[in-house]
């Protein structure tokens, strides 16, 4: 006979209500474990309690099936993924003292069930270690977790999908500047959708995946239009284990079962190629990787055995155009697109980037550069842009490139400035339209021809292009970018210096 929820959990749940129960689980952490190590913790035990009561659902309904034949019942057909016996939700109920030792055990037991679909999906948490996690916040945790009856009937994929991103943006604030690794504001995720325009049919390509985001508000930019998600494909590749494991999850919990995510550093080791070792290509390519990321592989660039230097190699202290080429290289020759986040810096400096940059331009891919507010990101207060490359461009927009400035379409917020879903929309209907639906005081933009971008030497800062008060506050913005990227540059070299020196003995 199915196991029956134990007494004390409530049959349905609200979103709120999930929301607020997990958020109370996650604070019962708090002391012993650090709020930016939350989400290693929340999420694994989420996930496991959430395919353990899927796999009670389903073992009840395929036992009125067959019959109430245990035998029949058991087959492995009958369930979305196996859980060995000892390794169910109520086993680790069970155990008393060394529950980390059992929860690490159960936890490697089910992935190694699952070689095809789970394995190291819970991440690389030490839940033996008592120091880092005293038993009692353990016990405590499970317990919160306890209470939520999550089998599919009493808690929908939209409902689960929608706590989990609920989870991560609270992660994030209890993050700081470290969220920047594994979340995008949402609002900029969907702005990014909503300009690449994602079909029941495309390929979805996130090099620099996170936590799933992106793949995820693909997915969810289908189903709002009235499409299905079956047809379409997910890819992603994360050099972190803990956060690779977190998009995996993700994605299983909005439903979203045909992704691929792998791990490894993309720039150097791309796990993505086809049969004949080539760069794999994709419908959409979407991300928001890391800024100005250093020691990224220059070396290896120089000799790139898949073709991502077309342009020229980025400077080693600014990785940012070897993830633009890298995406570039991975679009589809006639339906590819790519939208990626990047700092403004990479409109205007010079030396190698600007080669990078002229070359981009005139291979006439480069669609629109989209300017956004500043304060949006956790990791940087600095102001972002969206580069949208397109592998072919609508005939009226050849030979130019779409230059708009968002800039003043947020809302203030105590600790980061936000983009309302109206801003959203005005943005992404002005990329789309050519045309600003705000009037004056909204969003500004411009379709500029290759030689007027050739005569400011090939220079895109937006304030060059779009006159009025908006151009200058763009160009305050760019100048502030500008002037806290000189400064840390400038630390870093007399971090450099006193190492010399101390290596030479004279500190």
């Amino acid at each position: 006979m199915a196991a029956q929820p134990e007494l004390g959990l409530q049959s349905t749940l609200t979103q709120q209500e999930l929301e607020s129960r997990l958020w109370a689980a996650a604070n019962s952490l708090r002391g012993p474990v650090d709020p930016a190590d939350f989400k290693a913790y929340i999420f694994p035990l989420l996930f496991f309690k959430r395919i353990s009561d899927t796999w009670e659902a389903e073992h009840a309904r395929a036992l009125a099936d067959f019959g109430g034949d245990n035998d029949l019942a058991a087959l492995p057909e009958n369930y979305r993924f196996q859980i060995p016996d000892g390794c169910h939700w109520r086993d680790l109920r069970r155990a008393t003292e060394n529950v980390g030792v059992v929860l690490q055990t159960i936890l490697q037991r089910i992935e190694q069930a699952n070689p095809d679909t789970l394995a190291l999906i819970f991440g690389d948490v030490a839940w033996a270690n008592k120091d880092k996690l005293p038993e009692h916040a353990l016990l405590n945790l499970i317990e919160a977790f306890n209470t939520l009856d999550l089998r599919p009937d009493r808690v929908g994929h939209d409902v689960l999908g929608n706590a989990y991103e609920y989870l991560l943006r609270q992660f994030a604030d209890e993050s700081g500047k470290k969220a920047g690794e594994f979340f995008t504001p949402r609002a900029v995720v969907r702005l990014l959708t909503r300009i690449l325009d994602p079909r029941a049919t495309d390929s979805v390509y996130d090099p620099a995946v996170g936590s799933g985001g992106m793949l995820v508000e693909s997915a969810n930019e289908v189903m709002e239009g009235g499409g299905s998600v079956r047809q379409m494909r997910f890819y992603g590749q994360e050099v972190n284990l803990t956060t690779s494991a977190i998009a995996r999850m993700n994605l299983f919990l909005h439903d979203i079962e045909d992704a691929r995510i792998r791990r490894g550093d993309t720039l150097r080791d791309p796990k993505f190629l086809d049969t004949a070792g080539r760069l794999e290509r994709f419908d959409i390519v979407i991300a928001n990787p890391p800024f100005s990321l250093k020691n990224w592989g220059a070396d290896v660039w120089a000799r790139d055995p898949w073709d991502r230097a077309a342009c020229g190699v980025p400077p080693t202290s600014y990785g940012d155009f070897a993830w633009v080429q890298h995406m570039v290289a991975s679009m589809k020759p006639v339906t590819g697109r790519v939208g990626v986040v990047m700092p403004h810096g990479v409109l205007f400096r010079g030396g190698a980037e600007g080669a990078i940059r002229r070359c981009l331009v005139q291979h006439d891919q480069l669609d629109a550069v989209v300017g956004l507010p500043p304060n949006l990101f956790y990791s940087t207060s600095i102001p972002a842009a969206l580069l949208i490359f397109r592998a072919m461009k609508p005939t009226e927009r050849r030979g130019h490139v779409l230059l708009v400035d968002g800039s003043k379409r947020f809302e203030k917020s105590r600790n980061q400035n936000r983009l309302r879903p109206d801003d959203v929309e005005a943005i992404a209907a002005a990329y789309r339209t050519g045309v600003d639906p705000d009037g004056e005081d909204g969003v500004t933009l411009r379709l500029v021809p290759h030689a007027e971008i050739e005569s400011n030497g090939w220079d895109l800062n937006i304030g060059r292009y779009l006159k009025g008060a908006a151009a200058e506050e763009i160009d305050v913005a760019t100048a502030l970018a500008a002037l806290s990227e000189a400064q840390r540059e400038f630390r870093e070299a007399e971090e450099r210096l006193a190492e010399r020196l101390r290596e030479a003995g004279y500190a």
